[in-house]
């Protein structure tokens, strides 16, 4: 029973060595901005604006897709009444 914990003292000591000896360094990318444009596309983000401006642009955007999306909804709903309405009139 005494053998194997030895064996493990010296595995565990080995790595630690092994893992000392060891120098990693990892080179990371430079960070770059990710830009999403208004059609969903990328584009350059223009850094010369301030964060209000950005801000503001990206509400109204956000703003004009929700109000596309409403309108295709009452067009479907308005098609879907036009066409059942001859039906529930029998």
């Amino acid at each position: 029973m005494h053998d194997w914990k030895s064996e493990l003292d010296a595995l565990v000591a080995e790595t630690m060595a092994f893992a000392k000896s060891v120098k990693v360094e990892i080179e990371r990318p430079p960070s770059q901005p990710i830009e999403i444009d208004e059609r969903g596309g990328l584009s350059v983000l223009d850094y010369g604006t301030s964060e209000r401006d950005e801000i503001r642009k990206r509400v109204e955007s956000f703003k004009a897709h929700q109000e596309r999306f409403m309108r295709e909804r009452e067009q479907y709903a308005d098609s879907l009444l036009r066409r059942i309405r001859p039906i529930t009139k029998s």
